[in-house]
């Protein structure tokens, strides 16, 4: 992933600030059904590219169907989900593929592992992001490229998930999007 900060927006006013950015990806994490045709427009006239969190769409239940739907009404560069059966469709119509995972405990994380093998997404999405040392661990194990995020706050928790291996963090966190910039 070139970009190393990838901007997520849980409202308008903030998915408005990232498309005057210079970034080029940008994540939606909350939205309603409603919305997404708008925001879909809003970011092709901006030749932006957008990932959206199926997971995180109100009005709509996050499976197959309405993964099939989003990917051919609204072509997302990429779908984030907890789901497999929504990430097996993004990767089967040609969408970039995320896995979001939680570190809750050693258990969770066997059975991620085990999902992961089954969907082999694109990336994986580990959460919370200010466990890094966990990060070289995972990646060892699952052979995938690795987006983390939540609750990173500062700049030097941003440098130490990518020093320890992250393709890239994703954060709602505005001045984090400003120090860093686009790659």
């Amino acid at each position: 992933m070139k970009q190393k900060i990838l901007p997520a927006s849980t409202n308008l006013k903030d998915f408005e600030l990232f498309l005057q950015s210079d970034y080029e990806v940008g994540i939606f994490l909350e939205l309603h059904i409603s919305q997404l045709k708008n925001v879909s427009k809003m970011a092709h006239s901006y030749h932006k590219k957008m990932i959206y969190h199926v997971d995180l769409i109100h009005g709509i239940k996050s499976d197959e169907y309405a993964t099939e739907y989003i990917c051919q009404e609204f072509k997302p560069y990429g779908l984030i989900s907890t789901k497999s059966n929504v990430i097996l469709k993004a990767k089967q119509k040609g969408v970039i593929s995320v896995q979001r995972l939680f570190l809750i405990d050693s258990h969770a994380l066997e059975k991620s592992f085990r999902l992961v093998e089954k969907t082999k997404p694109d990336y994986i999405e580990v959460l919370p992001g200010i466990m890094p040392w966990m990060i070289p661990k995972i990646r060892e194990r699952v052979q995938i490229p690795i987006i983390t995020g939540g609750l990173i706050c500062t700049k030097e928790e941003v440098d130490n998930a990518l020093q320890a291996g992250a393709e890239a963090i994703t954060t709602s966190n505005k001045q984090l999007w400003e120090y860093f910039g686009p790659a």
